[in-house]
């Protein structure tokens, strides 16, 4: 899987018959290649309008949810290819499918279920990626079936290493990725809890 990318905290790009990022952030230089910018939610580390400016191009499709399409007006990023989604609602892209996947806290309110926040579930080119955003265990992710899962081991604002890996370990799903973390112990214990036969990709220079 060298076709993929991971920046900083959430901040992915995927490369292959079109290139799509998801939640772009602290973007070095200019690329301007994306060609899906896939939004989670409207917190500071997932909703950068620089850095979404630094990877457009002019037809680039942006996606995000339904409550952020006003921060997108209001922060003066083009709306000709804008489309909001619902959690739970399924649509296709420049050849790519996707699926909005609910993202939200249990027992801590830093993201309500009511606010509609979402990870997505993106299939492109044979294979399937859940970008799952800042969540915890939730049943709308354990019921997802996929190829490579970008998984939140951070603590506080998403579920921790202990609770990522248990819920990998109950249902393995193909590559796994941790992401959204800040310290570096937090990734290591999460690896170390994994099962044997989970296959794990790091990938962060920095978070």
């Amino acid at each position: 899987m060298n076709n993929i990318y991971v920046n900083t905290r959430s901040s992915i790009k995927i490369t292959g018959s079109k290139t799509i990022y998801f939640d772009p952030l602290e973007i070095q230089g200019e690329p301007t290649d994306a060609d899906i910018i896939f939004v989670t939610h409207v917190h500071y580390d997932h909703f950068s309008p620089e850095d979404i400016r630094k990877v457009m191009k002019d037809d680039t499709k942006i996606i995000v949810p339904v409550s952020m399409l006003e921060a997108i007006e209001e922060k003066g990023l083009p709306t000709d290819n804008l489309q909001g989604v619902q959690p739970g609602q399924a649509g296709e892209c420049e050849g790519v499918t996707y699926e909005a996947i609910p993202a939200y806290n249990i027992g801590k309110a830093f993201h309500p279920k009511e606010n509609n926040w979402v990870g997505y579930l993106v299939e492109m080119d044979g294979v399937s990626y859940y970008a799952m955003g800042d969540t915890d265990v939730t049943p709308e992710a354990e019921a997802v079936d996929v190829d490579v899962i970008f998984v939140p081991v951070g603590g506080k604002y998403t579920m921790d290493a202990d609770e990522a890996a248990k819920f990998i370990n109950q249902k393995p799903r193909g590559l796994v990725v941790p992401i959204h973390y800040g310290e570096q112990e937090a990734c290591d214990r999460f690896i170390g809890l994994l099962d044997n036969e989970v296959k794990t990709k790091y990938l962060f220079a920095k978070n």
